[in-house]
């Protein structure tokens, strides 16, 4: 769906970034539609580059916004609310990336009345393959929910969740390519200290990831059908499997996620 109005920035990192961009190149929302603001001056400039514009200040941004996305640190969320309160409007639709801060707290600082969106995507939003979970307000309309997928589907896929799912999501798929990227760092350097160069171990480990999660989306089958598939009884995939399971495998991964699910909610408290 095409969307109206402009499109806000608060904050213009990495996400800020990939998100802006997906949207041009999507030709989901024109560049001219898109504004920014960062203390970051160089950031700025990028979105000016990009074809967007730039605002004076928070206060501004929010005044010249009928969507303003929030993607500061959750450190600095307090100040940002406090600054933008001032320009935000009853029509005005806050869409927060923040991590651990919740709807009623951005509620609380600019209105129990404020539709509140908030999402948590990952970085692979880079490269247009993000995903990103969705939570809204119990007084978004329909119209907001269909703007912020169409908002994020620019950059990958977008689903909607229950908010007290969202530190869930977090561990999961919001902290989930450090720990694929992680693992290939493990293969590398295992494969490395049986002789294989570091430079070829990782290009070996790293396109073996692409290549796995591109059979996964492309196949429509299960992750297990695929593992299963790959695996022939006693052979060396099956030892690989058995070693990882003696291990305890499943029982890291898990205490993994569990760890940034509980960040996640330690960052909103």
């Amino acid at each position: 769906m095409g969307i109206e109005g402009t499109i806000g920035f608060l904050g213009f990192g990495n996400m800020g970034q990939a998100i802006f961009r997906g949207l041009i190149d999507a030709g989901t929302v024109p560049a001219n539609r898109l504004v920014t603001f960062d203390l970051d001056e160089d950031k700025m400039a990028t979105a000016v580059e990009l074809g967007g514009r730039s605002a004076d200040s928070p206060e501004a941004l929010a005044s010249d916004s009928n969507v303003l996305l929030l993607a500061t640190k959750p450190q600095h969320m307090g100040e940002a609310l406090e600054a933008v309160r001032p320009g935000v409007s009853g029509d005005t639709l806050i869409i927060s990336i923040v991590a651990g801060v919740s709807i009623s707290s951005i509620q609380q600082a600019l209105g129990q009345d404020t539709r509140v969106v908030r999402v948590m995507p990952n970085t692979p939003a880079l490269v247009r393959a993000g995903t990103a979970a969705i939570a809204t307000s119990e007084n978004c309309t329909a119209n907001d929910a269909q703007t912020v997928e169409a908002i994020f589907s620019a950059v990958g896929i977008a689903e909607r969740t229950d908010e007290e799912m969202i530190d869930v999501v977090t561990g999961l798929s919001g902290s989930g390519p450090a720990y694929f990227f992680y693992m290939v760092e493990c293969l590398a350097n295992a494969a490395e200290k049986l002789g294989i160069p570091a430079d070829q171990a990782e290009r070996f480990a790293g396109e073996t990831l692409y290549g796995a999660g591109r059979l996964l989306h492309e196949s429509g089958e299960s992750a297990a059908t695929l593992r299963e598939r790959v695996t022939s009884k006693g052979g060396t995939t099956f030892a690989a499997l058995e070693s990882f399971r003696q291990a305890g495998f499943e029982d890291v991964i898990e205490a993994g996620v569990w760890a940034a699910a509980a960040r996640s909610r330690e960052l909103g408290a």
